[in-house]
């Protein structure tokens, strides 16, 4: 049987202590097979971030068990089969974009033998780096390669900190909320450029989204979530077609299914309120 990319196993989640305790998560379930795109949606405050995190290996859990690939956050880290990409681009202004991108592969060199050591990865970790310059390219990027960061728009930047985070060629990829800082114009145009490095390197990522419209485009499935205590209240998959342009948005089903996820959002509001 293919261990899953991801297991978080009745996880639960709590920050501070006595009555001024703040319980983030309770009872979080998820599993989230290899190669899938799956985007995490809720109001602010339901555990999205905090969900992220703890798959990550930036917090512990106080109950529950958390896997990546069949072992812990943080061996997964040590062996560079996880990536992040965070909501500002965190790129190193005295560093080119080139060798921002490149940087995360120099890092840790002994990730290799313990990648190598977990199940089912043997083979792959064993493989050469990816090619850093034909990632740029597939970002747009091939002509930005010797410019700082300074002399980059908001969205070239946040397209290096992508390409930085594949170039690592993690099996789970992690985002959290990349394009909230964008204009929309911005943000298609991103959605475009990680789908096609999405549908070329098929890693698995866990995204995290307020937009509706993104999580439908971009996912296989769409895990919807509600706050007080943060929960999962759902889980829709999306039965569109890949590729996905932006020629999407025309599509009946595609409506149809944002329509399905607000009202599932609605749903959970409504419940937690009457609580």
């Amino acid at each position: 049987m293919t261990t899953a990319a991801v297991r978080v196993d009745a996880v639960r989640k709590v920050y501070g202590s006595g009555p001024s305790a703040m319980e983030a998560l309770d009872d979080v379930e998820l599993t989230i097979e290899p190669g899938k795109f799956v985007s995490l949606i809720g109001p602010s405050g339901c555990g999205k971030s905090t969900l992220l995190r703890l798959v990550a290996g930036l917090e512990p859990a106080d109950r529950g068990d958390v896997q990546v690939h069949g072992v812990t956050p943080a061996q997964a880290c040590a062996a560079k089969l996880i990536g992040l990409v965070p909501q500002t681009p965190a790129l190193l202004p005295w560093l080119t974009v080139l060798q921002n991108v490149s940087l995360a592969g120099r890092v840790n060199p002994g990730a290799g033998r313990r990648r190598a050591a977990i199940e089912d990865l043997a083979e792959r970790g064993a493989d050469s780096g990816p090619d850093m310059r034909q990632l740029l390219r597939m970002a747009g990027l091939g002509e930005a390669e010797d410019k700082l960061p300074a002399q980059l728009s908001g969205g070239m930047q946040q397209r290096a900190a992508i390409v930085r985070a594949f170039g690592l060629r993690p099996d789970v990829l992690l985002m959290d909320e990349p394009f909230s800082a964008l204009d929309e114009f911005t943000r298609e145009a991103l959605q475009d450029q990680l789908l096609d490095l999405w549908d070329e390197l098929r890693t698995t990522v866990l995204f995290v989204t307020h937009s509706v419209s993104e999580a439908v485009r971009m996912s296989d499935t769409v895990v919807v979530m509600a706050p007080r205590p943060g929960r999962i209240v759902d889980v829709i998959d999306i039965d569109l077609p890949r590729p996905r342009n932006q020629r999407l948005f025309e599509e009946r089903r595609f409506h149809e299914y944002e329509d399905l996820v607000r009202t599932r959002l609605h749903s959970a509001w409504r419940a937690t309120d009457a609580a």
